[in-house]
């Protein structure tokens, strides 16, 4: 595809992100379905399992689910015994939420779920030399930092 003022390179980025994100939504979708647990709270357990012990707010932060959405889906993981929620210690207003051992469990499975998100991951980059894996790495960070302060100062320059 012939580059035009930077046009077509910037745009086929931009496809290619989000064709990848179009296929690591499938996944989740198709792991959260399989384990019984809606998407939220995939993203919740998930969130859990690289950071147990974090508050509500924490999670909201890191997921970017709305307040409702988030609650709900933090009630039906407590209902259903995979977190547990204690009083932070420093404010009590504050929950700290954390995986039970039926959460950590499943939580485990959906991480080496086979056709889940992180082994289809896994197996992607095992075609990757490592080279590329930290060129594509510092490419994204260059790219979400690009996108942090254009974001933080209200306008792409």
């Amino acid at each position: 595809m012939e580059v035009k003022n930077g046009t077509a390179g910037y745009m086929q980025l931009l496809l290619s992100f989000g064709e990848v994100q179009k296929n690591i939504l499938r996944l989740i979708q198709k792991s959260a379905t399989e384990k019984g647990v809606s998407i939220p709270q995939y993203s919740i357990l998930m969130t859990l399992f690289r950071c147990s012990g974090m508050t509500q707010k924490a999670i909201a932060e890191k997921t970017f689910l709305p307040k409702s959405t988030l609650s709900q889906a933090v009630d039906g993981l407590a209902k259903e015994g995979y977190v547990t929620r204690r009083p932070m210690e420093c404010d009590r207003r504050e929950i700290r939420l954390e995986l039970s051992g039926t959460g950590l469990a499943l939580a485990e499975q959906l991480h080496l779920q086979e056709g889940g998100l992180h082994q289809a991951f896994k197996a992607a980059s095992s075609h990757l030399t490592n080279s590329q894996i930290e060129e594509l790495v510092a490419a994204h960070k260059n790219i979400s930092s690009y996108l942090s302060e254009a974001e933080m100062e209200g306008a792409v320059k």
